[in-house]
């Protein structure tokens, strides 16, 4: 079966392919007509041409896009009005052909007729044809408004496709004797209102003379131009052939004419209206659409009806629970992160003076700890996740990425491209660029300055906020002390409401009220004031008696806790992450922008990566101030125990580990990724001894791929060999951890730290620091450990590395071997030169001979000892397995 596009680009082709064919046909009736006006057929019959207007629109412009709507609709249009014509039967009159003038927004009817008095016929046949018209409400048209005439062709048809559009004003040429300014009147107004007709100017010889006339209209114009022209005039035995075509108004253009001569002032203009446009309306906007995202806008869940509506229906209706499942790890698994937490925490309850660089294994925990710290606290935050805009192919859809996390509406990334075209054409106008065009770099601190503008509206926002609060808790506080000490009065009996007064005394009394003054001394046995109030200060705390100065300063502590709650917080997930091409001007903007956010106030920001030496942009960027350094560790080995127990018995898995279970989780360490992916296959029915052992399989071979390649091609491109590869894991199946400079300086590395950091951003291994420095060097996973073991005791595999290690490691030998030789040729020469002035002093070549004979020694014995260890490896291969 076909598709629809399929048989849509099929009838394009068709209705192309026909339109092409009438356009051809068309011409080649044009010029036979221009030879003989009319063709005389048999008898009486008579061939001649109609001209109907309005049935398309009229093309103004190579930019009028109502052409096209025309297009469209020719084929039914000229179907209807064939139906309509061939309805006349006056004159035996017969349609021969149909020919669509779209850019004049007409069509040309080629007939024939029979009759004797030809003027007569044909006025009759045009009254008839005018009349079905009517009938039927009109002739159709393009709009639907049925309103075109019918003329009758006095000159030929010229149908050409050249840009020479409609205007109001038809330029007739005289190809004979000029026509007196009278006989033009009469012979154009019938197609419409003129407002001008211009006498005939000398021209130079060989030219024609000719007059101007304007038309109030333009479709009286086309009218004009297509049936008179090729008009032959007669007057007193002479005859004048008649050209029209359109002439284009002096000063209709003049300020467009002015504008495009004159590039160098017009295009700055242009560019500076639209910049300030941009910065006056859109900005504005898009900062309002960045402070909607972190204050939750546009979330439909954050609205008081949802929350209800899920509150009294959903929740109740539903078989499971619409809550967010608590993604942080919770219990002992805490314990190992506790300090993290702690650091965090503490960083967010102060004013920013720098970035937070939160650092730690892929899968420890690190996102779900800072999405559980800003749960606690009720921050608002905004996520970029750099490893999404990483997987950007080009500039435009980087920009888009980030444009989408932060909220940054509208963006217009098309516009992009324009600016290049607009820069390529200034070039070629004024010479130089436009400055139009932006890098992606320009382009990535635009969006960030808006959405740190947009930080700032949400600090205050959140301010105002908080005060409001604030000062509704102060008034709702004030009003209870005041409802305290009402009572207190009461109960007292010294409380008196004096409009009591105003309704029941009289005289003096029930003018001026009593009550307002105190009621103390010996009045009634009354309690005294004073005491009244030393019995409301202690029911009250004594909070009246702090001093002003200690409330100023509780005010003034307050406002800045307040300060510190209301701050935004910037999260940068996957800082560094692997891949993407424009990895490193992404990275270095973002560090920029968070350092000015940093030492501005603006919010908090915490950058979280997996390497701690993606830290070195953000050092850069930060040169004054150091980073708060913040890692994350797996979990030890009784925790990870722990926090597999209580997530097997949330499943429903009530079981208590056995030891074999036990030792078996121990395998996998602490890695929270790989615990997960322990729980969820027990979760699917499946031992804990079989998904562990599943576990460590597919690691063997996701390293295998990763650390040698699957091909020599594809190990090619790794940024280290496969020698240097099976030395460090070789090794680190023997032990938990490796000295960092015994194996940097040792062979197959020689000094060369590259490949040694590449395999830690790789995830292969992790290396550990002290004092800031390289320290240790662990597998990159806790259960890598077993997976380099599965790797080592693989006797093929195995056999293979050590193959080429060994003769890496020969090749080397070698070496040392012939440039010795080398050294000792010229030591041989330089000896017999050589003269002892001291009778037992040894000579300075003979130490140096000794020194390069043993290091030729030793070489050569590690050669012959590789080479027979390479005889046993490839007896090993020669069994197979």
């Amino acid at each position: 079966m076909y598709s629809r596009s399929t048989f849509n680009l099929a009838a394009r082709n068709l209705r192309s392919l026909s339109h092409q064919t009438r356009r051809i046909h068309a011409s080649r009736q044009v010029f036979a007509d221009t030879i003989v006006s009319t063709s005389k057929l048999d008898g009486d019959s008579q061939e001649r041409w109609l001209f109907i207007d309005s049935v398309f629109p009229i093309r103004l412009g190579i930019w009028d896009l109502r052409h096209y709507i025309g297009i469209l609709r020719e084929d039914t249009l000229l179907e209807r009005l064939h139906e309509r014509l061939e309805t006349v039967k006056t004159h035996d009159f017969h349609i021969l052909d149909l020919q669509p003038y779209q850019k004049e927004g007409g069509v040309f009817v080629r007939f024939t007729y029979t009759a004797r008095d030809h003027q007569n016929a044909l006025d009759t046949l045009q009254s008839d044809l005018e009349l079905e018209a009517t009938k039927h409400g009109g002739l159709p048209s393009w709009s639907g408004v049925n309103y075109c005439n019918i003329w009758l062709v006095k000159g030929k048809p010229f149908l050409e496709d050249m840009y020479r559009y409609p205007s109001r004003i038809v330029h007739v040429s005289f190809q004979g004797p000029d026509v007196p300014e009278e006989a033009l009147y009469s012979l154009f107004r019938p197609c419409g209102r003129i407002f001008n007709i211009t006498a005939p100017t000398p021209v130079p010889a060989g030219t024609l003379r000719s007059s101007d006339i304007l038309f109030h209209r333009m479709r009286s114009a086309t009218v004009a131009r297509n049936i008179i022209h090729g008009y032959t005039f007669s007057n007193g035995g002479t005859t004048t052939h008649l050209r029209t075509v359109y002439q284009r108004p002096i000063q209709a253009h003049a300020i467009r004419d002015w504008l495009t001569s004159h590039p160098r002032i017009v295009l700055p203009i242009i560019f500076f209206l639209l910049g300030t446009l941009t910065y006056t309306i859109f900005d504005p906007i898009r900062v309002l659409s960045v402070e909607g995202k972190m204050l939750n806008w546009f979330d439909y869940r954050e609205y008081k009806p949802y929350k209800w509506l899920r509150a009294n229906a959903l929740d109740r209706f539903s078989l499971t629970s619409m809550g967010r499942e608590d993604v942080s790890p919770q219990g002992d698994i805490w314990k190992e992160r506790k300090d993290a937490e702690s650091a965090v925490r503490s960083y967010l309850s102060e004013l920013p003076s720098t970035v937070a660089f939160v650092h730690g294994p892929q899968g420890s925990g690190k996102s779900r700890m800072l999405e559980a710290i800003i749960r606690d606290t009720g921050r608002k935050a905004l996520v970029i996740d750099c490893a999404e805009l990483n997987k950007a192919t080009s500039d435009t859809r980087l920009v888009s990425a980030l444009a989408q996390q932060t909220g940054y509406r509208p963006i217009f990334t098309f516009l992009n491209s324009v600016n290049n075209m607009i820069d390529m054409v200034t070039v070629g106008l004024i010479g130089q660029k436009a400055g139009f065009t932006s890098s992606l770099e320009e382009q990535l601190k635009r969006i960030l300055e808006v959405v740190g503008t947009a930080l700032k509206q949400v600090d205050h926002s959140l301010r105002d906020s908080a005060q409001r609060s604030v000062k509704a808790a102060q008034e709702a506080e004030a009003r209870q002390v005041e409802n305290a000490r009402t009572r207190a009065r009461i109960r007292a009996g010294t409380w008196h409401d004096p409009r009591l007064d105003c309704i029941a005394g009289n005289g003096i009394i029930s003018e001026l009220g009593v009550g307002d003054e105190l009621l103390e001394g010996d009045d009634g046995e009354l309690t005294s004031f004073d005491a009244m109030e030393k019995e409301l200060v202690h029911l009250n705390g004594g909070g009246e008696k702090a001093n002003e100065e200690e409330l100023v300063r509780q005010r003034r502590s307050a406002e800045d806790v307040q300060a510190v709650r209301t701050l935004p917080i910037v999260i940068i997930k996957n800082y560094a992450a692997r891949g993407g091409a424009y990895k490193e001007e992404l990275l270095s903007v973002l560090a920029q922008w968070a350092a000015t956010l940093a030492e501005n106030q603006i919010a908090h920001v915490i950058m979280v990566s997996d390497n701690r030496e993606n830290a070195k942009l953000l050092t850069r960027a930060l040169p004054s101030k150091p980073l708060n350094s913040i890692a994350i560790y797996d979990a030890d080995a009784p925790t990870a125990l722990s926090f597999v127990r209580r997530r097997l018995h949330n499943a429903g898995i009530t079981s208590d580990l056995t030891p074999a279970q036990s030792k078996a989780i121990e395998r996998l360490g602490g890695r929270t990724s790989d615990l997960e992916r322990l729980i969820h296959k027990v979760s699917s029915d499946q031992s804990i001894e079989e998904a562990v052992e599943d576990i460590i399989a597919s690691g063997v071979g996701e390293l295998r791929k990763s650390a040698f390649g699957e091909d020599i091609d594809d190990a090619k491109s790794l940024p280290w060999s496969r020698e240097q590869a099976w030395t460090v894991l070789k090794k680190l199946a023997r032990k938990s951890e490796l000295p960092y400079y015994e194996v940097l300086l040792d062979a197959p590395f020689k000094g060369d730290e590259l490949p040694l950091r590449a395999m830690e951003h790789s995830e292969i291994i992790s290396i550990s620091t002290q004092h800031g420095r390289p320290s240790t060097i662990r597998p990159g996973r806790p259960v890598f450990k077993y997976v380099f073991e599965r790797l080592v005791n693989d006797p093929i595999f195995q056999a293979t590395q050590d193959i080429a290690l060994n003769e890496k490691l020969t090749s080397s030998a070698e070496s040392t071997v012939r440039a010795c030789e080398s050294e000792l040729t010229t030591l041989q020469d330089l000896s017999k030169a050589e003269r002892s002035f001291w009778l037992f002093r040894r000579k300075v070549t003979s130490e140096r001979k000794e020194y390069l004979l043993k290091k030729m020694r030793s070489a050569q014995t590690k050669i012959q000892t590789l080479e027979k260890r390479n005889v046993e490896l490839k007896r090993v291969l020669a069994k197979g397995g």
